[in-house]
This record gives structure tokens, C-alpha cells and sequence, in this order.
């Protein structure tokens, strides 16, 4: 009855998505003053929740058979066009501390949502 609760399964989906991200985050700031670098960053996690939950199917490997739609789960170039230092590094250190923030307060989300459902169940069980 309890194996797969939905909104469990999308806070862990959330927080697992944040630290991808987090980690986007960092290559980018790290290599901040790598010549030719370009910044990544992941499609944000309600694009990935809605083509996940739209019923279709998804290709996650290319082996998969009849999946019409992929997934992008791996950090893509941030498409900034002009955006580049004279070495060719397209990395903004204003935009990643932006983007770092945004990544802290969609982690604590999904530990909020989690919390949140874990109390309700416990109070259903009548152990609150």
C-alpha cells in the first residue's frame, strides 16, 4: 500500500535532481578560467517532472525500442550566444551564484515535501 507513494517518489526525484545540478554548478565555477569552457546547467526539474508524467514513452539510452521521447538527465550547454571572454569561456560567476541559490531552495523543497508527507502518514497511522 505505502511501496510507491507519488509525492515520495517526486521529493526524491526533486532533491536527486538539485544535487545534479549543484554539481553542474560547480564544474562551472571551477572551471571558471579554463580557455574554451563551456557552462552547463539541466533543464529545470518541472520540464523533466512533465515530459516524465505525460503517459509516453522515453528513450533514456539509445538501445531503447519504441520510445519516441528522450530524457535529458546529463547537464547541457547553456546556449549564451556572445556571452564568451576573449579566451572562449562562456562561464558567468554572477550567473552560477544565481543559479546556486536556485539549486539550495529546490533541495530544501523537496526536503520540506518529504518532511510534509512523512509527517501525514505518520499521523494517519495515528504515530504523530
Amino acid at each position: 500500500m505505502f511501496e510507491k507513494i507519488e509525492i515520495m517518489k517526486m521529493a526524491s526525484a526533486m532533491a536527486t535532481h538539485a544535487a545534479a545540478r549543484q554539481n553542474a554548478v560547480a564544474e562551472n565555477i571551477a572551471n571558471a578560467d579554463t580557455p574554451g569552457y563551456a557552462a552547463r546547467d539541466l533543464p529545470a526539474f518541472e520540464d523533466l517532472y512533465r515530459s516524465e508524467g505525460s503517459g509516453a514513452l522515453r528513450a533514456t539510452r539509445s538501445g531503447h525500442i519504441d520510445a519516441s521521447a528522450t530524457i535529458t538527465t546529463a547537464p547541457e550547454v547553456i546556449a549564451s550566444p556572445g556571452v564568451t571572454s576573449p579566451d572562449g569561456n562562456s562561464v558567468s560567476l554572477e550567473e552560477d551564484m544565481v543559479r546556486s541559490v536556485e539549486v539550495k531552495r529546490e533541495h530544501d523543497l523537496s526536503l520540506a515535501i518529504y518532511r510534509s508527507s512523512l509527517n501525514i502518514l505518520r499521523s494517519s497511522l495515528g504515530r504523530g
